[in-house]
């Protein structure tokens, strides 16, 4: 049976962890923190009968840190799929296994959620904890390696070639008369999979490398419009490796482990800080003079909760400044009866929470104000000097902050196209 005192040799970092009896595999789990979830299993365990299966049953539990959340998420699924592990069940969504598939033996592979295993003919990738998972790191892959999704080809290219998600796209490559351009195109599509591919085998860092070999070269040869495309397509990767996978089965210990990385970093700086129940998040969308926007994104109990996520549209006129909306979008949030954050997060540096800081003092309020700032992603303290940090990236605490501005500047973007698109209509 695996017992407390064995926890103090676990590490505290990615990775997963494997319970076992001798030889025979019990379960399979990853975590951002090894030792908490494997702490969380033995409490469990004296409530729920499965859990205290897995923990009694074993005599062996065997680790294998990662280097971040998303390798651990490709490893967990390729043991899985290795070993059939007895307690596994979490792992099945209407008595099937969730998986994606790559049609490799096509002449343009497509790439699949799947429900069955092994049709001779593709490759398959996990499985995975559920088909919101699946379709979530599907649509994150695309848009950093195009590929096509539709089961057939059309007569023309699909809706999604428009949206650079399938591009070049099989259906316009197919019609393509000249065969050198065909050619070609067939070329840039498997190469496409090729790399798609890599990373779901964890092999990501030679995707990464060969970003940053184009990114050289065209910035050299002047194709700023392409570089910035291939650097967008390298930050939405490291996001990807980075970022927290916020998934509906995160445990209540991975939760807590991004609160409790999140009060390390900003303690030292907020000393009566100790315990962050609720973040918000403010982003300001200002694409030419009119419609302009901002958004209020929320995490609670270190989870982002969409329900909570607030816009605005900006109603002073004339106003000339991002800080000048900035301090009406504050204004307008705290004169509403919503709960109030422990920590209040602004995209952009010191001039942003110098601004947010001021405003919050003429309402009487004292809230701890940190700014995110870009290239490279750092964390601008609001107090005396404001000091700049920057956390590792392995500590979760930090990339919860990155994916809340991330989605604050998402939220508040859609937004206002929203409004531009509307106008154009009237």
């Amino acid at each position: 049976m695996i017992t407390k005192k064995q926890l103090t040799s676990l590490p505290s970092t990615f990775g997963v962890y494997i319970f076992k009896k001798n030889k025979e595999t019990l379960y399979v789990g990853k975590s951002i923190n090894i030792k908490v979830r494997v702490a969380s299993h033995l409490e469990n365990a004296k409530l729920d009968r499965k859990e205290f299966l897995i923990v009694s049953g074993a005599n062996r539990l065997e680790i294998r840190q990662t280097e971040n959340e998303f390798a651990a998420l490709i490893l967990e699924s390729e043991l899985i799929k290795k070993f059939h592990p007895k307690y596994n069940v979490i792992w099945r969504d209407n008595k099937s296994y969730l998986y994606i598939k790559i049609t490799i033996k096509e002449e343009f592979p497509k790439v699949l959620f799947s429900r069955k295993e092994k049709d001779g003919k593709s490759l398959y990738f996990g499985p995975f904890s559920g088909s919101r998972l699946v379709l979530d790191l599907i649509a994150d892959l695309r848009k950093i390696v195009p590929f096509c999704t539709q089961k057939s080809l059309g007569p023309r290219a699909c809706f999604y070639s428009k949206l650079g998600l399938c591009d070049p796209c099989p259906g316009s490559i197919s019609k393509v008369k000249d065969k050198q351009q065909y050619t070609k195109q067939k070329k840039i599509y498997r190469r496409n999979i090729k790399r798609i591919v890599r990373i779901l085998k964890g092999n990501v860092q030679t995707i990464v490398s060969g970003f940053y070999k184009e990114l050289r070269k065209m910035t050299k040869e002047e194709q700023y419009e392409e570089a910035i495309k291939v650097r967008n397509k390298i930050f939405r990767l490291e996001r990807l490796i980075h970022y927290p996978l916020w998934s509906p089965e995160m445990s209540a210990a991975e939760v807590g482990d991004y609160k409790t990385s999140l009060a390390k970093i900003l303690g030292p700086y907020f000393p009566a800080l100790r315990d962050i129940n609720r973040i918000e998040t403010y982003d300001i969308s200002n694409l030419g003079e009119k419609n302009q926007t901002a958004s209020m994104v929320v995490a609670v109990a270190g989870v982002i909760d969409k329900s909570q996520y607030r816009r605005f549209r900006i109603k002073t006129k004339n106003i000339k400044s991002d800080f000048e909306r900035l301090e009406e979008v504050i204004k307008r949030r705290f004169s509403q009866k919503w709960p109030k954050p422990e920590i209040l997060i602004v995209d952009g540096g010191v001039p942003q929470v110098s601004k947010v800081i001021e405003t919050l003092a003429s309402l009487k309020l004292s809230i701890p104000v940190v700014g995110i700032a870009k290239n490279p992603d750092r964390l601008v303290i609001g107090v005396a000097g404001f000091p700049t940090v920057r956390p590792p990236l392995r500590a979760p605490g930090f990339n919860l902050i990155r994916t809340l501005r991330d989605e604050s500047h998402r939220f508040a973007r859609k937004y206002h196209l929203f409004l531009r698109e509307r106008d154009f209509l009237i």
